[in-house]
């Protein structure tokens, strides 16, 4: 059997790594969202997640393979968000599913 391709981009640079756990509802299920390794950074994140490009975001994992940690960063983006959120003119249903879920976690 050929193995499948990682998970983790292969990146060669010390940054961090962000990726979005999206709902797709009771039928489909969870699944980690599809992103491109230039766009798996926190500014990208945001602005993806202020424009609702998830549908129903349930989870953000950060990590760093050069420094060898992940974490569950669903409440530090959240918070990030909480206090952007002044600046937001229209705010997508999504993004606002997704900070009450994070405040109940």
């Amino acid at each position: 059997m050929s193995p499948s391709p990682s998970l983790v981009p292969h990146i060669t640079t010390d940054r961090d790594v962000y990726l979005v756990l999206d709902d797709f509802g009771r039928r489909l299920g969870r699944a980690w969202c599809e992103t491109a390794e230039e766009d798996a950074n926190r500014a990208t994140l945001i602005r993806h997640l202020v424009e609702g490009q998830y549908l129903h975001p349930a989870r953000i994992v950060a990590f760093n393979t050069a420094e060898g940690w992940s974490r569950d960063a669903t409440a530090e983006i959240a918070d990030e968000l909480r206090r952007r959120f002044v600046e937001f003119e229209e705010t997508d249903p999504s993004l606002l599913e997704f900070l009450e879920r994070a405040v109940r976690r």
